[in-house]
């Protein structure tokens, strides 16, 4: 019978020892031993040759056993995991002793295999063999290689594989290809292409001959983990993920009958669950319940262990446990599912608790308090796998709501609740049902923003002045290393940082700083390198200065954004907390965002609040407010840019529609959108108006210290004019008011204007006498107002 091998292969394996035995020649004349083993040996030519029979292999075994013994030192026998192979084939022998122990508790029918490896890792392996032993290439072509190996109790060991190909060489036959370094690098890039492989390897080109020395590692441990890890995150069936999971947990406790539950824990609740993996992990905890209260499942201890301290809790004995507390539930159900010992050990992720780790055996003090601790070695690896797994069940409870909508304003928001609870009571019944689309019509726009004037003007500025400075000083320290001899033949380097200079006077495009940032690193930076003595100093000292977080290089920059930074978070201070206020006299939809400045849209009425009564005055006020608002903004933005780093100003905008329209939550743009043809007006007017002229002229409708209201009916600005009047009439808005008409924009014509002036001096805001509600109360005051001009 000839060896065991994978049937399609590049060699001819010859199984040889003529290395050993070339060492042994070596020794011979000054070794008596030496001498007497080299003539036995003699008298078999096969082990010098090639074996290739079993028979061969078994007739010498005893002689091969000799031979080796350098090799496999007798003291080591029941310590090393340790025999002779071919690599990759199942052939084994001349085992150590603690190796044949582990393989005869294994059982007659176990047969060796490497985990997880086919015929194409094989045939690769052998032809990569060839390549780092032939050609003297250096490939790392294999992944780390196992044994599972089960114990006499049927726990599954995990042995790692090591070669040593020391022994072994190849040579090639007639039939070997001889390769260029082209068919190499070919063969290296397309490790998937088999075909190719055997086309420059043919079956049987190559003698493999010698042998290897394999050693095996206990990692069963780290490969139990690395298994659990695996199976938690993956899609398994229900029965298959339990028995990993147990078989795992058994093969690092070595406790041939333990069972491993999960509880997740809901601390908003104080409740454990068993949903996060539904039934594909069982909970001992729960047994047969979807969910529990903590308190009534656990003793006092136990909860003080797990949900006070977050530590582990053992009991070895269950019977001896519950007879001494009656009326621990927990416990009794613990016993009634013949557990006799049981490890419960809490996950935790950055202070918080997760849920509970259930190990029991029905086997009395098999678990206790001593292994317990052999927990503190699995459950780092895998918390994180827990934790993905836990906010991945808590998305999917929130699925129905957020897989076609998303986080929504509590305003709105139970509407979509409520049509997440009519797709959840359809699906528990097996009905199936389509989730419908969430609008709410007859609801009143208001939008507005509050935009930083020559923002872009302004950072375009402070880049401009930035490199201006980093070139400056740069130029002058080559100038420096030039005449002290430290840096030759810095012209060329020279001549085009004055050129960069001379084109930031004209201005700075899109790209001006990367192309002169990229210049100075590429060309001018390894320069420096070169640079000896006490030029390091210079320039270690223009680094610093070049420090983008820290250096003066930077300096306008950092005061830009800090500027656009300040601001923009005033603003939105300011919006949020008013908005807070302006939502208990009736709810309505609020969304900001944030740009350079801040924009924000508002939709009123009564499909938005069904279960309150809505009226004209509930918009009035809301309109009031937002133009209110928007002065607060101005003037608390002009009292802050005097101490910003850059006095940037702002205009501000507020767009008036009438009408009432119809908005229906876009499920591809996960946000609201105006819905139907005749509402699509008011976003077309939206987008547009910002940069709009006023008619005739070149003159921006908005300007620094105005507000500017765009509105196309008359009874709009009849109803604005009152705001006003009463702004005007608190300090906050001046007497002067602009009448503007709009130019026509794309598909939109006949838009007029108010424009306000914003009262800085002498605004009540910061008046104590000052408040919103008053305000609102002059709204629906019987008196009559005066008349804005």
């Amino acid at each position: 019978m000839l060896l065991p091998q994978f049937f399609d292969n590049p060699f001819q394996i010859k199984l040889s020892f003529h290395k050993v035995i070339e060492q042994l020649e070596e020794s011979a004349p000054n070794n008596e031993g030496a001498g007497k083993l080299l003539a036995e040996i003699n008298t078999h030519p096969e082990l010098r040759d090639g074996i290739t029979t079993i028979s061969q292999l078994k007739d010498n075994e005893e002689l091969i056993s000799l031979l080796l013994t350098d090799l496999f030192p007798p003291l080591l026998t029941y310590n090393e995991i340790k025999g002779v192979s071919i690599p990759y084939q199942g052939l084994i022998f001349n085992q150590t002793e603690r190796f044949r122990n582990i393989l005869k508790a294994a059982g007659m029918s176990f047969e060796i295999n490497i985990r997880d490896f086919n015929d194409h890792q094989f045939y690769v392996g052998s032809c990569c063999m060839i390549l780092n032993l032939f050609y003297g290439t250096d490939l790392d072509f294999s992944k780390p290689l196992f044994y599972d190996i089960p114990t006499a109790e049927g726990i599954i060991k995990h042995y790692r594989i090591l070669y040593n190909a020391d022994f072994l060489e190849v040579v090639p036959t007639e039939k070997a290809i001889k390769l260029t370094e082209n068919d190499i690098k070919l063969l290296i890039d397309n490790y998937d292409d088999l075909d190719l492989w055997k086309e420059k390897f043919p079956a049987g080109s190559w003698i493999l001959k010698g042998f290897a020395l394999v050693s095996l590692f206990d990692a069963t441990t780290e490969n139990a983990v690395a298994i659990l890890k695996t199976s938690l995150l993956s899609d398994k069936a229900e029965p298959e993920m339990q028995n990993i999971i147990d078989s795992a947990f058994r093969s690092i406790f070595r406790i041939p009958d333990l069972r491993i539950g999960f509880t997740a824990f809901s601390k908003a609740e104080g409740k454990f669950t068993s949903k996060v993996f539904g039934k594909k992990i069982r909970s001992f905890l729960l047994r047969d319940k979807d969910e529990g209260e903590c308190h009534a499942i656990l003793s006092k201890a136990s909860y003080q262990n797990l949900i006070n301290e977050h530590d582990y809790y053992a009991v070895s004995d269950v019977a001896e446990y519950s007879a001494s507390d009656p009326l621990n539930l927990g416990a009794a159900q613990l016993k009634a599912q013949g557990i006799g010992s049981f490890i419960l050990a809490p996950f935790i992720k950055d202070g918080e608790l997760l849920g509970i780790l259930e190990l029991v055996s029905s086997k009395i003090s098999v678990l206790n308090s001593v292994n317990a601790h052999r927990l503190e070695i699995v459950m780092p690896f895998f918390v994180d796998t827990i934790d993905h797994k836990i906010k991945e069940y808590q998305n999917r409870v929130d699925a129905v709501i957020q897989k076609n909508y998303t986080n929504m304003h509590p305003s709105v928001n139970w509407k979509f609740r409520r049509e997440a609870m009519n797709y959840i009571h359809n699906l528990n019944l097996g009905l199936a049902y389509d989730l419908k689309e969430v609008t709410f019509k007859d609801v009143y726009p208001l939008y507005g923003e509050v935009d930083i004037k020559n923002s872009s003007v302004t950072r375009n500025l402070s880049v401009k002045n930035d490199l201006k400075n980093q070139l400056t000083e740069l130029t002058i320290l080559l100038e420096q290393l030039d005449l002290g001899g430290a840096l030759k033949h810095s012209e060329h380097y020279l001549s085009k940082l004055k050129e960069f200079i001379n084109e930031l006077s004209s201005g700075v495009k899109a790209d001006t700083e990367q192309n002169i940032l990229y210049y100075i690193e590429i060309n001018i930076y390894p320069q420096f390198s070169k640079v000896k003595g006490s030029f390091r100093d210079d320039i270690q000292a223009y680094f610093e200065r070049a420090n983008p977080l820290t250096g003066d290089f930077y300096a306008n920059r950092r005061n830009y954004e800090k500027t656009l930074a300040l601001v923009n978070e005033k603003l939105i201070t300011i919006l949020d907390e008013r908005q807070l206020e302006i939502q208990k006299h009736f709810p309505h939809y609020f969304e900001r965002f944030k740009t350079d400045g801040v924009e924000h849209n508002l939709y009123i009425g009564s499909s938005i609040a069904p279960d309150k009564k809505f009226d004209i005055t509930d918009l009035e006020r809301l309109r009031l407010w937002q133009l209110l608002v928007t002065a607060e903004m101005e003037i608390e933005q002009h009292r802050l840019k005097h101490i910003l780093p850059y006095h940037l100003g702002v205009t501000s905008l507020i767009l008036v529609f009438g009408a009432p329209i119809a908005i229906r939550f876009r499920m591809d743009e996960k946000h609201f959108d105006v819905d139907g043809a005749y509402n699509i007006r008011y976003e077309v007017i939206k987008k547009r108006i910002d940069k709009a002229y006023i008619k005739g002229t070149r003159e921006r409708i908005t300007s620094e210290g105005t507000i500017t209201i765009v509105y196309s009916k008359a009874e709009e600005e009849t109803e604005y004019n009152r705001y006003i009047h009463i702004l005007q009439t608190a300090g906050i808005l001046t007497y002067k008011v602009e009448h503007l008409d709009v130019e026509d924009l794309q598909a939109v014509s006949g838009l007029k204007a108010l424009r306000v002036g914003v009262a800085y001096e002498t605004s009540r805001f910061l008046s104590q006498d000052f408040s919103y509600e008053g305000l609102y109360q002059e709204l629906i005051s019987p008196k009559k107002s005066r008349v804005a001009v």
